[in-house]
C-alpha cells in the first residue's frame, strides 16, 4: 500500500502544469482520489478486523464462568474457580494436586481452552514429571 502511495506521488510530481490559465485545481483532485482509496483500504484491512477481534475478546471475558479451562498471556494453564466481575479478577486453580490458585486480572486471560484442545492434552493433565 505504501508503495502504491509513493508511486502516485511520484507520478503527480512528474506531471507538467497545463498550458494556459487553467487554475491547476485538477491536480489536487487527482491526488485526493488515490489517497481516499488508500484510507478506505486501510480501514477495511486493518481497523475493522482489529475492532472485531477486540469485541470477540470482550464477549469471551463476559461469558467466562467457573470450571472454564483458560490460558493466561503468560502461558499458565488453569481452571477458573471464581469470577469477580466487579473487581475484574478471576481466581484460577493451576495445580490439581496441591490446589494452588492464582488471582489474576481478566485482561490477563489470553483464551478459553475448548473441548477439542482439552482432549489433545497428555494423560497426566499436562503436568511435567521429573
Amino acid at each position: 500500500m505504501i508503495a502504491l502511495f509513493a508511486h502516485n506521488l511520484l507520478l503527480l510530481a512528474q506531471e507538467q502544469a497545463p498550458a494556459g490559465d487553467g487554475g491547476g485545481g485538477g491536480g489536487l483532485v487527482r491526488f485526493m482520489f488515490p489517497l481516499t482509496i488508500i484510507m478506505v483500504l486501510f480501514y477495511f484491512m486493518l481497523l475493522r478486523p482489529q475492532k472485531r477481534k477486540e469485541e470477540d475478546f470482550r464477549q469471551m471475558i463476559t461469558n467466562l464462568k467457573e470450571n472454564d479451562h483458560v490460558v493466561t498471556v503468560g502461558g499458565i494453564h488453569g481452571v477458573v474457580t471464581n469470577v469477580q466481575r466487579d473487581a475484574d479478577r478471576v481466581t484460577v486453580r493451576v495445580d490439581e494436586g496441591t490446589g494452588a490458585k492464582l488471582r489474576i486480572s481478566t485482561s490477563a486471560i489470553a483464551r478459553i481452552v475448548t473441548g477439542d484442545e482439552k482432549s489433545g492434552d497428555t494423560a497426566d493433565g499436562g503436568i511435567l514429571k521429573k
